[in-house]
């Protein structure tokens, strides 16, 4: 185990480097430069300000100074606010995406379980058909789209719900909503099909014929099994929760990375879009890794596949 966590660890690392190397290049095949905006700046002062920032230097000496400074932790200053470095830009607005996100991603892994159980439970029945229709509607609706029909109907025709901004737990509830029915979606249709699969094994009916309550068959016996390709496709709903948190924020006017994101590719302020994707890849590729490791702990076939094919 501790050899293939070492295997994946050294994984993860190079594939931020790649990605790391991909963004700087591209980021840099863009013409132009960031101060090319700036109507009132001449010549003389925006070749200072680029070679302030280095972005007069040789591109790979460029791609040098960001790589010491990334092993340092250190972002670098942001272009657009001077006084503001990148580092800042993140702790100021991750907490709150990574609040954001939290809430919609607990809330659609509870909710897509629970109704993909019952969906397999009473397979055919109105509680199946209607769990079904609802991921359907999940899966085909944008969120984008989702949040503006939450925020019409919720917010404005009802007036149950605040429009937008970041106050309280109650300008949480619609864009975690809109950010949660897609992965809800996924998973539910995941779970049930994956349940029915399991109910009919034989030992689910050696459990019935001992004469174990349903519950205990569903915990104990089938649950575990039928989570596990849900477990594996807990990477690519992280990256579709942080992501999609982007347009949610800038739908709801929340002061989180998505606004940060946005107008740093607007004003092209290449520290910020490094610092939030290097960010952003990096903490994804590690909830990748943890879920890795998890789905070796839950089944205990691939600690045994490894140890005979070793």
């Amino acid at each position: 185990m501790l050899k293939y966590i070492g295997k994946r660890f050294i994984s993860m690392m190079i594939t931020i480097w790649v990605i790391v190397t991909l963004t700087f290049f591209l980021m840099h095949a863009i013409p132009g430069s960031p101060f090319n905006q700036e109507r009132n700046t001449n010549d003389t002062v925006r070749k200072n300000l680029e070679a302030h920032y280095h972005l007069d230097e040789n591109l790979f000496v460029q791609y040098g100074i960001y790589l010491k400074s990334l092993l340092q932790f250190d972002f670098g200053p942001s272009i657009k606010q001077s006084s503001t470095s990148v580092n800042e830009l993140l702790s100021r607005g991750f907490p709150i995406s990574f609040e954001l996100g939290s809430v919609a991603l607990l809330f659609s892994i509870v909710s897509g379980i629970a109704l993909g159980i019952f969906a397999a439970l009473r397979h055919n029945g109105v509680i199946d058909y209607g769990a079904m229709t609802l991921a359907v509607i999940g899966i085909s609706v944008p969120n984008f789209i989702m949040a503006t029909l939450l925020i019409q109907v919720v917010a404005v025709d009802l007036k149950l719900l605040p429009v937008a901004t970041w106050a309280s737990y109650k300008h949480m509830i619609l864009p975690a909503l809109a950010l949660s029915m897609s992965p809800l979606a996924i998973i539910a249709r995941l779970t049930r099909s994956s349940m029915l699969e399991v109910l009919t094994q034989d030992y689910i009916r050696t459990a019935r014929a001992k004469g174990l309550s349903p519950f205990k068959i569903v915990v104990k016996h089938a649950l575990r099994n039928a989570l596990l390709p849900v477990i594996t496709i807990l990477g690519t709903l992280v990256a579709a929760v942080l992501t999609g948190s982007f347009v949610i924020e800038k739908i709801f006017a929340i002061p989180g990375m998505g606004q940060y994101f946005v107008s740093s590719i607007n004003d092209r302020d290449y520290p910020v879009i490094m610092g939030t994707t290097v960010f952003y890849s990096t903490l994804l590729i590690f909830l990748l890794f943890l879920v890795d490791i998890a789905y070796g702990i839950i089944d205990p076939r691939i600690k045994l596949h490894k140890k005979e094919g070793e």
